[in-house]
C-alpha cells in the first residue's frame, strides 16, 4: 500500500525531474523556469483530478484501469458531453486529446511542440471562467503559457521531455482525499527556489508556517460557516491557506489582491491544490492601495469577516502618493499618508496604509491579523500612534504577539502580529515571545525556528487571555491609554524586588561587615594617596 509519505517522495522526485529537463535545455535558474515547472506540474495535477472524477462517475472508465484514456477517446460526442455534465463544477474539463496519455502517444509527430502548446492553450480557454485570474483593469490571466516559447531551439525535444516525465510518473488519484497538510508541503517544495528576494522589489516571501499557524489559530476560535477571507497583499497565499484550513475550506470564500502577477499565479496554483477552485475568480492582480478592486454594487469597498496580511513594510509609492491623498480616501486612510522623503524613497512606510485599509475593510464583527514591524507597537508619534489610538478608543483590539528576532530568515526586522477584533470590548492580551525559538542557519542567513510546543504555548496563552510571568499580560483599554497607547508587553511587566527575611542580629552583623570593609577600603585609599604624592615629588622636567 502506498503511504502519504511515498506520494510526497514521488511528487518531489517529479518536480526535480522537471527541473532537470529545464537545466538540460538551458533553462536552469532562468527567469522563466518557475513558469515551466509550475505549469507542467499543474497540467499533470488537472489530468489526474479529471481522471479520478470521470472514473467515479463512469464505471466503464473505472474498469478500464490504465486504458481509461483510450476508452474515453472512443466515446461519441453526446456520451462525452453527458459525462461532463455529471462532473463537479470545480473539476477542469478536458477533451480526450488533451490527456497526457494522448500526447504521449503522439510525441513522434512533426511539430510536437506546437501540438503541446495548443493543448495547453485549449485547456486554458475551455476552463477560462473557472481558472482565470483577473487584473484590476478587467483583463484575464489564463492558466497556461506556450511553454515551448521559453526555449530558443530543440522545441520539440523539450516538450517531449516534459510529457515523458509526466507520463512516466505516478498518479495523484489515490491521494486526493488528503487535505491541507499534504498539499501545503508539496506547494512549498514546488516553488521553494522561486520565492526569494531575487524577484526584485515586489519579491514574494514565504510567511513562516509558525507565524501563519499562530495567526490562523488565534483568529479562528469558534465554529463558523459561510464567511469571507481576504488578504490585500496575498503573495503566494500561505496566510490565506492556513486561515481557510482553520475555518474549513468548504465554509469560506477567499478574496485577494496583490500587485505581483507572479504572486497571483502562485496563489491560483495554491487554491487549486487545496480544493478552493471556486475562489479563483476573486483573485486579483493589482495595486490594493491605489486601486482596491473588491467593491459592492454601489462602488463601496467590500467588507470581510476575516483578514490576514503580511504586507510590505517599506516601499516607494511616491509615484501615486498624491493620487491616494484625496477626499474619497480620507475615511480609509484616517491616520494619514506618509510624506515623500527627499531621499530613501524606498523606505516609505507603506505598511501604515495596509493597516488602515484592513481596518476599513472589516465587517462589524470582523477579525484581522497583521504582521508588522515591532516598532509600530511603541512609536510615540505619527501615523503609527494614531492607528493604535483608534484601535483602543473604538475597542477593536484583541492583542499583540511580539515574535522572536529573525523569525523571517530574509529580513532582520523584528516583527509582531497585531490582532484586531471589532467585538472585543474587554481585556487585551499582550505577549512577548522574543525569548522563544531555536537559532538555525538557513542558507547564509540565521533564522529563529519555533517548535510545535512553542507555537501551542503562544496560541493557548493568547486564546485563554492568560497572564504568564515574563511572557504575557492581560490589560484593559484604560491601562493601554495610561501607557501612552503602548502595545509592548514588556512595558506592563511588574518590576520585582526580592525580599529576604532576616533577624535584627543578622542585620547588625551584615552592617558591621559592611563598615569593616569600608574602613579597609578607605585605609587602602589613604595609603595609595600617600604613595602618589610621594612619587610626584621625585618628578622633574628635563627640557634637553
Amino acid at each position: 500500500m502506498t503511504t502519504t509519505n511515498d506520494f510526497k517522495v514521488k511528487t518531489e522526485r517529479l518536480i526535480d525531474d522537471l527541473k532537470a529537463v529545464c537545466a538540460q535545455y538551458g533553462l536552469g535558474n532562468d527567469g522563466n523556469e518557475f513558469k515551466i515547472i509550475t505549469q507542467a506540474f499543474l497540467y499533470k495535477f488537472l489530468n489526474d483530478k479529471f481522471a479520478r472524477a470521470v472514473k467515479q462517475e463512469d464505471a466503464k472508465l473505472a474498469k478500464a484501469d490504465k486504458d481509461w484514456a483510450k476508452k474515453l477517446g472512443e466515446y461519441k460526442a453526446d456520451e462525452y458531453e453527458f459525462l461532463m455534465m455529471q462532473l463537479d463544477p470545480n473539476v477542469a474539463r478536458l477533451k480526450p486529446e488533451h490527456l497526457i496519455p494522448a500526447l504521449y502517444h503522439r510525441q513522434n509527430e512533426a511539430n510536437f511542440a506546437t501540438l503541446f502548446d495548443n493543448t495547453l492553450t485549449e485547456i486554458a480557454m475551455l476552463n477560462a471562467e473557472l481558472f482565470s485570474v483577473l487584473t484590476s483593469g478587467g483583463q484575464k490571466l489564463t492558466l497556461f503559457d506556450k511553454l515551448s516559447g521559453f526555449v530558443t531551439d530543440q522545441k520539440d525535444a523539450f516538450c517531449k521531455a516534459i510529457v515523458n516525465k509526466l507520463a512516466d510518473s505516478f498518479s495523484f488519484e489515490a491521494i486526493f482525499e488528503e487535505k491541507f497538510d499534504f498539499f501545503a508541503n508539496i506547494f512549498e517544495y514546488l516553488i521553494k527556489d522561486y520565492n526569494s528576494n531575487s524577484g526584485g522589489k515586489y519579491a514574494e516571501y514565504f510567511t513562516p508556517h509558525a507565524v501563519a499557524t499562530i495567526m490562523a489559530k488565534c483568529l479562528v476560535t469558534d465554529e463558523v460557516s459561510n464567511v469571507t477571507c481576504y488578504d490585500p497583499s496575498a503573495g503566494s497565499g500561505t496566510l490565506l491557506m492556513n486561515l481557510a484550513h482553520a475555518i474549513g475550506e468548504e465554509k469560506c470564500t477567499i478574496y485577494s489582491q496583490d500587485i505581483s502577477q507572479k504572486s497571483s499565479g502562485l496563489l491560483r496554483l495554491n487554491l487549486i491544490l487545496n480544493g478552493l477552485v471556486s475562489s479563483i475568480p476573486h483573485i486579483v492582480k493589482g495595486n490594493t492601495i491605489e486601486h482596491p478592486y473588491h467593491k459592492d454594487d454601489k462602488g463601496n469597498l467590500d467588507k470581510f469577516d476575516y483578514i490576514v496580511s503580511n504586507p510590505p513594510f517599506k516601499l516607494d509609492f511616491s509615484d501615486y502618493r498624491d493620487d491616494i491623498d484625496s477626499k474619497e480616501n480620507k475615511e480609509r486612510f484616517f491616520a494619514g499618508i506618509p510624506k515623500i522623503p527627499k531621499k530613501d524613497k524606498d523606505k516609505m512606510a507603506i505598511y501604515e496604509l495596509f493597516i488602515q485599509h484592513i481596518m476599513y475593510s472589516l465587517t462589524e464583527k470582523g477579525k484581522a491579523a497583521i504582521v508588522l514591524p515591532t516598532g509600530f507597537i511603541t512609536a510615540q508619534s505619527g501615523i503609527d500612534k494614531k492607528i493604535r489610538q483608534k484601535l483602543v478608543e473604538e475597542k477593536m483590539l484583541r492583542g499583540v504577539v511580539s515574535m522572536p528576532s529573525n523569525i523571517f530568515a530574509t529580513t532582520g526586522t523584528n516583527v509582531s502580529i497585531l490582532f484586531i477584533d471589532k467585538e472585543n470590548k474587554g481585556d487585551v492580551v499582550l505577549i512577548d515571545a522574543s525569548n522563544l525559538g531555536e537559532k538555525v542557519k538557513e542558507g547564509k542567513n540565521q533564522k529563529t525556528k519555533l517548535s510545535v510546543a512553542e507555537e501551542g504555548q503562544i496560541i493557548d496563552t493568547f486564546n485563554r487571555k492568560a497572564a504568564v510571568e515574563d511572557f504575557s499580560v492581560v490589560v484593559s483599554y484604560d491601562d493601554i491609554k495610561a501607557k501612552n497607547y503602548s502595545l509592548s508587553a514588556g512595558q506592563y511587566f511588574e518590576v520585582k524586588i526580592e525580599y529576604v527575611d532576616i533577624t535584627q542580629a543578622e542585620f547588625d552583623a551584615k552592617l558591621k561587615g559592611f563598615e569593616a570593609n569600608l574602613k579597609e577600603l578607605f585605609g587602602e585609599s589613604k595609603k595609595l594617596e600617600g604613595e602618589i604624592m610621594k612619587n610626584t615629588k621625585t618628578l622633574n622636567f628635563d627640557w634637553k
